[in-house]
């Protein structure tokens, strides 16, 4: 019975433990770091991966995402619940389109009423109906949001504990007395493995345009809209404050990776029983947190045309 084992079967098993005990904890030494490696709260297995490709010819940035490069592009999948990974009730998709000079992304959703309420720059466009875009270097990273208005937020953040090492305190533009830099430390995901961040709230990336198309009628829920589309351009240029610390080529060179985050928040939410989180992501995060690189999708880009495969 339970808890009257005798002495007499139990001295057999004691033996064998005490013989392989050397070998079992030398076992689960090298086990157990292998358990503990990754600490994020979604599998390493399921980041979405993605080639960008060249464009024929620069791009016109007027939100319509109508030319034959955009319309060759190969989009992401369907966005999922940033958390839970379920496809999101209305259909948002990204592209990303690169030459020489340029980093171009485009933005495809799904709104039955296409609502904007925000038209001040860097007013807190995550209360509106929005699209966001995440650029992660090695040690810092860029945030940028549209809403369809085509008012932005903008936002660089740096690792605190790298701001020394990778250069960004010898840099002005990285003073962080400066009014609009402050700490940050997540959202939903507090106990982040690099630790906290410094926010800079005051920045502009350099040569940015960016622009909208709504294709229905915006703030006007009198009748149905088809939705919206977000188009930007970045100079390579632009993103060097990302690529310094460990020095990636700009533009990049074939094969080359970044790590972009591409997500849709709703401000509304569908009608139960579709525990809709308003919230998708191209890749998802499995927390409610944006802010958290190791996640974000693995962008290779080729030198390749588009057209081929």
């Amino acid at each position: 019975m339970i808890g009257h084992t005798s002495q007499s079967r139990r001295d057999p098993w004691s033996r064998l433990s005490s013989r392989y005990t050397p070998l079992l904890v030398l076992l689960a030494c090298q086990v157990m770091p292998l358990a503990q490696t990754w600490r994020f709260p979604w599998p390493e297995d399921r980041i979405a991966r993605y080639t960008a490709r060249r464009v024929s010819s620069p791009l016109v940035i007027d939100g319509r995402l109508d030319e034959a490069d955009w319309q060759a592009a190969e989009r992401s999948p369907r966005f999922s619940d940033l958390v839970g990974g379920r496809p999101g009730i209305h259909d948002t998709r990204a592209a990303v389109l690169w030459d020489d000079t340029y980093l171009y992304v485009g933005y495809w959703i799904e709104e039955p009423f296409v609502e904007a309420t925000l038209t001040e720059r860097d007013a807190p466009i995550y209360e509106d109906n929005d699209v966001e875009l995440f650029i992660a270097g090695r040690d810092a990273y860029y945030e940028f949001e549209i809403n369809a208005f085509a008012t932005i937020y903008e936002v660089f953040f740096i690792w605190e504990r790298e701001f020394e090492s990778s250069g960004y305190s010898r840099r002005p533009e990285f003073d962080r007395s400066r009014p609009g830099v402050k700490p940050f430390t997540g959202v939903g995901f507090k106990e982040h493995p690099r630790g906290p961040r410094l926010g800079y709230w005051n920045w502009d990336m350099p040569g940015l345009e960016s622009a909208v198309h709504v294709d229905g009628t915006l703030n006007d829920h009198t009748d149905r809209d088809r939705g919206w589309t977000a188009e930007l351009r970045i100079p390579w240029r632009s993103l060097e404050p990302l690529a310094m610390p460990d020095g990636r080529a700009l533009p990049p060179r074939d094969g080359d990776e970044w790590r972009m985050d591409f997500s849709r928040f709703n401000r509304y939410k569908e009608a139960p029983p579709a525990n809709d989180p308003g919230g998708w992501a191209w890749s998802p995060h499995g927390v409610w947190d944006s802010h958290i690189p190791e996640l974000f999708t693995r962008v290779r880009f080729s030198t390749e045309p588009l057209g081929r495969k």
